[in-house]
């Protein structure tokens, strides 16, 4: 029992890690010569590079974000070869430890222990763990996202929305509807996104928030006060 703790505890740590690498931040730094944390909505993640930077510099960052929760939750999952979750007897311990490594990541993207604690605020981290969980219940989310996003262009709106219907989802599911840890994990979701998106709240709330249509070709402009980055000028 005591080496199962320890197990679980070393597998939280790394989810912690992969959710600390700052993929912005690096790639901001390293193709286009900036810091991402001081443009923009000063966020190290994927809506504010495609504000700032454009699409190509967004894409492998949601991707590169996704991934971190993705294999966050993976490597849990070896426990599952462990004694103590032989069966069905120990189900919800083993979810909540798949759920604790999302956190973990999450809590690694928004403090990033490589990049000074400031990042963003992990919605495609979250998205890859909750993928690893369960993914049919993400693509009725996705669905949610895309729709609100382009009726309303804004993507902080289409997040909180997309974050509100997936305990709904969680509780008219067949397969984790009677799951408490999944249901209490659902909940907490749906807040955790409305309390990191209060800024946005309210800017939507005043008028002033960025709206962003994905497929408009736009220029990426910097500040002339910084060297407007050659790389993928045309977004």
């Amino acid at each position: 029992m005591i080496l199962t703790y320890y197990i679980a505890f070393t597998m939280l740590q790394i989810a912690y890690l992969l959710g600390s690498i700052p993929s912005a931040v690096w790639i901001g730094k390293k193709y286009y010569g900036i810091d991402i944390r001081e443009y923009g909505s000063k966020n190290a993640g994927t809506t504010n590079m495609l504000r700032v930077l454009g699409r190509r510099a967004a894409l492998p960052v949601f991707a590169l974000d996704v991934l971190k929760g993705f294999v966050a939750v993976t490597i849990v999952d070896l426990i599952k070869y462990d004694d103590f979750f032989a069966g069905n007897a120990h189900e919800n311990w083993f979810y909540i430890l798949r759920f604790a490594a999302i956190f973990a990541a999450l809590v690694g993207h928004i403090f990033p222990v490589f990049a000074g604690f400031r990042g963003g605020k992990g919605v495609a981290t979250l998205v890859g763990g909750v993928i690893a969980v369960n993914a049919p219940l993400v693509l009725l989310c996705l669905v949610v996202w895309v729709l609100v996003l382009m009726t309303t262009h804004y993507v902080s709106l289409a997040s909180m929305t997309a974050g509100i219907s997936y305990p709904i989802f969680t509780l008219i599911s067949p397969k984790v509807g009677h799951l408490p840890p999944f249901i209490v994990f659902s909940l907490v979701i749906a807040v955790l996104l409305i309390v990191t998106h209060r800024k946005n709240i309210k800017r939507l709330h005043e008028g002033t928030e960025s709206k962003i249509y994905i497929w408009k070709p736009r220029k990426v402009h910097l500040p002339k006060t910084e060297e407007a980055p050659k790389k993928d000028a045309e977004a």
